[in-house]
C-alpha cells in the first residue's frame, strides 16, 4: 500500500482474458433491442478513458451499451473520445452520463460534477499495480536505474500510466524533471510499451492488467521489453455516474445502471461473461467517492490537481 495511506479492499485473483472485437461485436448484436426513436426517451450515454486500443475499447462498450439497455430499458449508446480530459470535459458538460475513469480521471470528473457518484468497480482495482518496463539489456533493474535516461508514461490524465507511476518515482528519490533526461506521454498503456520496445524510450510506466494481457496473448517480445519494477497497490478503475440522470431519464436511473453493473458475471456465461472478459475481470463490486480521497490526496500533492 502506498506509505501513509490506506486503501480499502483486497487484491483478488482474475484471469486475464482478451476479447476479440468479433467475438464481442456478436455478443452486442445479440443482447441489441430496438431504440423506440421519437424525443419520448432521452438516449444516456457511456465513454470511458482512451486506455487501450481503439479497436478494443469499441467492441467493449458497444457490447455494454446494448446490455445496459437491455437491462434498464433505457436507449444507451457508447460516444468514443480521443483523450481522458475529453471524457472529463463531456460528463461535466452532460454529454456523458455513465463513464469508465482511471482513478485520477474519476476524482477530476467527481470534482467538475459534485452530483457524481463512483458506484461501481473491479475486485482488482481495490489493489491496482503499473509497471515499469525497459529493454532486459538496457542495464536498468531499479527505479534508481533510471536516472539519467529516458522515460515515457501514458496520458497526463492516467492514473496507472503517470500520476501513481510519477508517486512511486518520488518515494525512491527520483525528480522526474531533475533526474531523467527526458520524458514523454504516449497517450495510451499500449503505445508505452511498444514505444519501448521499439527503442523510443528507455522505459516505461504502464497499468499491470494492460500489460500482463498483452504479455499472455504473446503481443510482447520480451527480449525487447521486460519488467524491472512492480509499484505496491493503490485504488483505480471505477464507473462514475451523473446522479442528475434520475431527473432527466427517469427516477431509478442510477440503481437500474448500478444493479445491470453489478449483476455482470463471467459464471453465468454468454454475454455477461463476454462484458466481464472484456473488462478483464470476473465481476464487478459497489465502491463508493471515499475510497478515492487517497488519489485525490496524491495529485494535489503533485501539483496535477489543485488547491
Amino acid at each position: 500500500m502506498i506509505p501513509g495511506r490506506r486503501f480499502p479492499g483486497r487484491l483478488a485473483v482474475i484471469p486475464l482474458m482478451r476479447v476479440a472485437a468479433a467475438a464481442l461485436a456478436a455478443a452486442a448484436l445479440a443482447g441489441i433491442v430496438a431504440c423506440s426513436g421519437g424525443d419520448e426517451q432521452p438516449t444516456l450515454w457511456i465513454s470511458g478513458i482512451p486506455d487501450q486500443d481503439a479497436s478494443l475499447l469499441e467492441a467493449r462498450f458497444t457490447a455494454l451499451a446494448a446490455y445496459l439497455a437491455e437491462e434498464t430499458g433505457l436507449d444507451v449508446r457508447y460516444v468514443p473520445h480521443d483523450s481522458y480530459a475529453a471524457v472529463v470535459t463531456a460528463f461535466e458538460a452532460g454529454g456523458v452520463h455513465l463513464a469508465w475513469y482511471g482513478g485520477l480521471a474519476g476524482v477530476q470528473a467527481r470534482l467538475a460534477v459534485p452530483e457524481a457518484e463512483a458506484i461501481a468497480q473491479r475486485p482488482r482495482d481495490a489493489a491496482f499495480h503499473s509497471v515499469f518496463v525497459a529493454a532486459p539489456d538496457s542495464g536498468i533493474t531499479d527505479l534508481a536505474g533510471l536516472r539519467g535516461r529516458t522515460l515515457t508514461f501514458g496520458s497526463e490524465g492516467s492514473n496507472s500510466g503517470h500520476l501513481m507511476p510519477r508517486f512511486f518515482l518520488r518515494e525512491a528519490g527520483i525528480n522526474v524533471e531533475r533526474d531523467l533526461a527526458a520524458i514523454g506521454f504516449s497517450g495510451s498503456h499500449d503505445r508505452t510499451w511498444r514505444l519501448v520496445a521499439d527503442g523510443a524510450f528507455d522505459a516505461g510506466a504502464l497499468n499491470a492488467v494492460v500489460w500482463e494481457a498483452r504479455a499472455a496473448a504473446g503481443e510482447v517480445d520480451r527480449a525487447k521489453v521486460e519488467v524491472f519494477f512492480r509499484t505496491p497497490p493503490y485504488v483505480n478503475y471505477h464507473w462514475v455516474v451523473n446522479r442528475a440522470v434520475d431527473a432527466s431519464h427517469g427516477a431509478g436511473t442510477v440503481d437500474k445502471l448500478r444493479a445491470a453493473l453489478l449483476a455482470i458475471d463471467v459464471s453465468k456465461g454468454g454475454r455477461a461473461q463476454a462484458i466481464a472478459e472484456a473488462f478483464q475481470t470476473d465481476r464487478f463490486i459497489p465502491t463508493a467517492n471515499a475510497n478515492y480521497r487517497p488519489i485525490e490526496e496524491v495529485a494535489r500533492e503533485l501539483g496535477i490537481i489543485g488547491p
